[in-house]
């Protein structure tokens, strides 16, 4: 199922306020998809702003400026990630939250629907400290809106943009770019409280990329002096679920970074260590522009 869908969004135009898409030469593809930070004006959330703002993987655009001129396509969600969750499946709805039943397909998945009893579905119902973001129920259009606006054209970004770099290349390499707190907050893991390592790198225990390119990307980061933490507590979810297929030689990676590394998680300002950073993940990208995963020893 997932792989049909995965074509059919291939198909919808990429034209989206919502979504910044720069296509790319190269085999790889980045994509950010909660460092949006355009909050739509039928939001209508309760909560402040600086509350709202804890969702965000801020900055993380910053953190890749580069990709592009490499040739590394790159896709960006310009919607928060709080508004819409972009790395979460349309099913992952939350009940709770609506004035009426949800009409379409709803999770079976029981890791999935974790997430979704968290406040962490489709919609966020609550921030990752547990505070709620609305005290009112949405309507099943103004969800399905949301899905139209912000799910379907930034999906299908990615999908062409790994349809494109495969058959150009036979072969993709799709790193799903992320930032974690250094400390899971209660509401966002089954791990409340985990101190987090520098990097987190998920595959999905091996099913969303080849677990030797896996290892490479860990390796390379540790060579850098940073501490990795392989599937552990991030795995990966729907944008490498629905689009890594190492069989068919299209990876997809997860990669959390530790926050601390290049910001301030209080007032959001970027630190002094961003450019080293920046500089780490370039060495990264070029490493995997250089790298052929069907030749992987």
């Amino acid at each position: 199922m997932a792989r049909r869908f995965a074509a059919r969004c291939a198909t919808i135009p990429v034209m989206s306020s919502m979504v910044r898409y720069l296509p790319g030469t190269t085999p790889v593809v980045l994509d950010s998809p909660h460092s949006g930070v355009d909050y739509p004006a039928d939001f209508g959330h309760c909560c402040d702003l600086s509350a709202l703002r804890s969702a965000e993987d801020t900055h993380v655009e910053k953190l890749y400026d580069f990709a592009p001129a490499l040739g590394v396509a790159w896709v960006e969600a310009l919607f928060p990630r709080s508004y819409l969750d972009a790395n979460r499946n349309v099913t992952e709805v939350d009940a709770t939250l609506l004035d009426a039943p949800w009409p379409d397909a709803v999770e079976t998945d029981a890791r999935a629907l974790a997430k979704v009893r968290l406040g962490k579905g489709l919609l966020w119902r609550c921030t990752d400290e547990g505070v709620p973001l609305y005290d009112r129920q949405l309507s099943v259009a103004e969800v399905r809106s949301r899905i139209d606006n912000c799910w379907k054209p930034y999906h299908a970004a990615v999908a062409q943009a790994i349809a494109q770099a495969h058959a150009r290349h036979g072969y993709s390499i799709h790193v799903n770019c992320h930032s974690m707190p250094a400390v899971a907050g209660d509401y966002s893991t089954d791990y409340p409280g985990l101190v987090h390592a520098d990097f987190v790198v998920g595959d999905r225990d091996g099913t969303s990329a080849d677990p030797r390119l896996s290892a490479l990307v860990c390796r390379h980061l540790e060579s850098l002096g940073y501490s990795v933490s392989y599937n552990h507590p991030y795995k990966g979810v729907e944008l490498v679920r629905r689009y890594g297929d190492p069989a068919q030689q299209r990876h997809s990676i997860q990669l959390e970074i530790n926050r601390r590394l290049y910001m301030d998680e209080q007032t959001f300002a970027l630190t002094e260590g961003t450019a080293n950073l920046r500089r780490s993940l370039k060495s990264l990208v070029l490493l995997l522009l250089e790298t052929d995963p069907r030749r992987l020893a």
